[in-house]
């Protein structure tokens, strides 16, 4: 009986830290997707000198005071040093 209740305990914490967990990853960007910026918050790539699709990352806090993330594929800007 007392392992039963150890291990619903144990199911139940981890499903709580997978939940809390769940809040912090980004989502990807896809077209048409509202967003609702109130204020950004950071805007960051990966460096890189190759002109490439890149994934970059912006935090914001939405119209309602909630912070997101997402993620969207963008050109590098070592695409806008070369001719």
């Amino acid at each position: 009986m007392n392992l039963r209740i150890g291990l619903t305990l144990t199911l139940l914490l981890g499903a709580a830290s997978g939940l809390a967990q769940a809040d912090t990853h980004a989502v990807p960007y896809h077209y048409g997707m509202p967003l609702h910026v109130s204020k950004v918050i950071s805007m960051s790539e990966p460096a890189t000198q190759d002109c490439k699709v890149i994934t970059a990352d912006m935090k914001f806090i939405d119209k309602q005071g909630k912070p997101e993330e997402i993620t969207y594929s963008k050109m590098s800007d070592a695409c806008s040093n070369q001719n």
